[in-house]
This record gives structure tokens, sequence and C-alpha cells, in this order.
């Protein structure tokens, strides 16, 4: 059984227009597949929301850099337990938003650095800095775990490191991000505990769970170091992110969906052929 982390913003949606058209035809692939397509992002729970709806996504999926995983109801058995928010069981990893906010202020205020967050910012503005339209906007201001922020002068590495001083952590992807005690590859590992435990949901045996990922930043290292097969995909103009890279990872010669797109059929061919080959060898 293969199952697929991926980032979204310009890995699965590139970067500026959030067009996902040129992933289409691995995105087409691995429905008729029936492979899990995990969402695994920075983004708020509403924009994941929101982008599942739009690409007929029903999978489980990863919000805020990690700090929450959200399961539909009937992918996993023993989630009777859970928390529920908009109908999708919830493991909440991340600190609450608010509690962050005031964490985020008092350091702000403690150094005297020039630096905002989402919280200090309008709708407006957050669309106007992001690229994202209104309505995005105002789902990127909805959040939950994590503040991102921008600075506007210098005591850059001075703040960065009393948040560590702090006992909060700090991520980069195209904002900075003040987080809690979560990241990306402790969400995917709490996934595929699911995956493999739930792995003959259906009735029937299946072969054991392989795992792959696909992210562009620093934020996307530690969901790339928590699975099988890691590939960072390119970014707009050549170039991969700085700061990732360890064996094993597979760089993309695409960059954004395109990049995403070439990772995603490669891995599928390589997996049927796997398949085939195994097939081969069981016949008398």
């Amino acid at each position: 059984m293969l199952v697929i982390f991926t980032d979204l913003d310009g890995t699965l949606l590139e970067q500026g227009t959030c067009s996902w058209a040129s992933a289409r035809p691995a995105l087409r692939r691995l429905a008729r597949l029936q492979v899990p397509l995990v969402f695994c992002s920075s983004k708020t729970r509403a924009e994941i929301v929101f982008w599942r709806r739009r690409m007929g996504n029903g999978h489980p999926f990863v919000s805020e850099n990690g700090g929450g995983v959200f399961m539909p109801p009937g992918v996993f058995p023993g989630l009777e337990g859970l928390p529920r928010i908009g109908g999708l069981a919830t493991i909440a990893f991340g600190s609450p938003y608010a509690q962050l906010r005031l964490e985020f202020v008092r350091l702000r205020r403690q150094l005297g650095v020039a630096v905002r967050g989402f919280g200090d910012m309008t709708v407006p503005e957050v669309g106007a800095m992001t690229g994202l339209s209104l309505f995005q906007a105002r789902l990127a201001r909805q959040r939950d775990f994590d503040e991102p922020f921008v600075f506007q002068g210098s005591g850059r590495e001075r703040f960065l490191r009393a948040i560590e001083a702090s006992g909060r952590n700090w991520t980069r992807g195209e904002l900075y991000h003040f987080l809690g005690d979560h990241d990306k590859g402790r969400a995917v590992g709490v996934l595929l505990e699911h995956y493999r435990a739930g792995n003959g949901l259906r009735g029937r045996r299946e072969d054991p769970v392989v795992s792959a990922a696909l992210g562009d930043g620093l934020n996307d290292l530690p969901m790339l170091r928590s699975v099988d097969r890691p590939f960072l995909v390119a970014r707009p103009g050549g170039g991969h992110a700085a700061g990732v890279n360890f064996p094993g990872l597979v760089r993309t010669r695409g960059a954004g969906p395109v990049g995403w797109n070439e990772a995603v059929m490669a891995l599928l061919d390589e997996f049927a052929a796997g398949k085939a080959a195994r097939a081969r060898g069981s016949r008398p």
C-alpha cells in the first residue's frame, strides 16, 4: 500500500496562481489507483478544507505545519473517542493560537524587534503580502496552531533565538512561523501508524505501507525525513530550498506542480513495476 503526503504552496499548487493544472495527470492516476494523498501544509484547516473540496480529496490532512491532524469518519478504525471538528476526528499537537499570540507579542515588546504576524494584519494586508485573494486571505487568518510572521527591520537572529529560548519553535516556508512543540514529521508519523493499523480495513490482506512525501521548503524537512521516499520539489527559476539535504532525498527537475507530477508519475511507475515483479515471483 502506497501513501503519499504532500505540501501545497509551491509544491502541488503553483506559487502565485495556486494552479494545479500541471499535476492533473498524476492526480487522476492516484484517484484511479485509490492511493491516499494526504495534504500536509502550513495552511489552516479552513484553507485545506477548501482545497480538498476543489480537488475532490477525501483523505486525512495535516494543518499548520503539523499542528493538527484531521481524519474523516470511516478511514481508520478506533477513532470514536477523538474530538470532532467539522465532523473530522482531530488530534491537536499545537498550542492554542490565542496563547501563541500572547507570547509572540510579549517577545516582540521585550526585544523591541519590528516583526508583524497575521494577527496584526487585516485581511487585505495578508492578501497583498501573500498574493492570496481576499477570500483565501480570510481563510489564512483563521489560525489554530501557529502564527506566520515577517520582519520589518533588524533583529531577525535575536528574535529567532528568543523563540527557541522561550521553549517555542519556529520554521520557515514562504514565511516564518511561530509554533509550539510540533512539526510535519510528528503528524506524518501518527498518520502512518493509523494507516498501518487500518491496512486491512477493506477486509483483505494488503502489502506493507510504503510512504512518500513531496515538499519544497525548510518546513517540509521533518515530513521528508519521516517517509520512505522523500522528494524535494524545485522552486520557480530552478534551484531547491537551502538546508534541505540528506541521503535518499530526490530532487525534481520541474518546479511546483510540474515537478510534483514528474515525481509522482515516476513513483507510481516504480511502484507498479515492483508489484508486477512480486506477482511474477509468487507464481508457481
